[in-house]
């Protein structure tokens, strides 16, 4: 199994997801190349948790331009964990749902 911390890369912390955090909702942006199941159970693994289903969404990079050169932005991955009823939730993101 590859390493849990090279798949979570970072949590997601917009308006949304403090929003989801009171029904144990969590996002994170993992690697593009991770799929459900080792997102479930890198999270598994680093948080210590029971997790019911895991969501994922696929960003392209958008194209920019300036002046007559034009790149792309990084792809990104999001993955949308639930957590399951009698699980403890993740002590990270204590006190964030207010």
């Amino acid at each position: 199994m590859k390493n849990p911390h090279d798949i979570i890369l970072r949590p997601v912390l917009t308006e949304a997801s403090y929003d989801g955090i009171a029904k144990k909702d969590y996002t994170f942006e993992v690697a593009v190349k991770a799929n459900k199941t080792e997102i479930k159970q890198a999270i598994e693994t680093i948080f210590d948790v029971k997790v019911e289903r895991v969501n994922t969404l696929r960003q392209t990079g958008k194209v920019k331009r300036m002046g007559l050169h034009s790149g792309r932005r990084a792809e990104v991955k999001k993955a949308y964990v639930k957590l399951t009823e009698n699980s403890k939730p993740i002590a990270f993101f204590e006190g964030m749902a207010e």
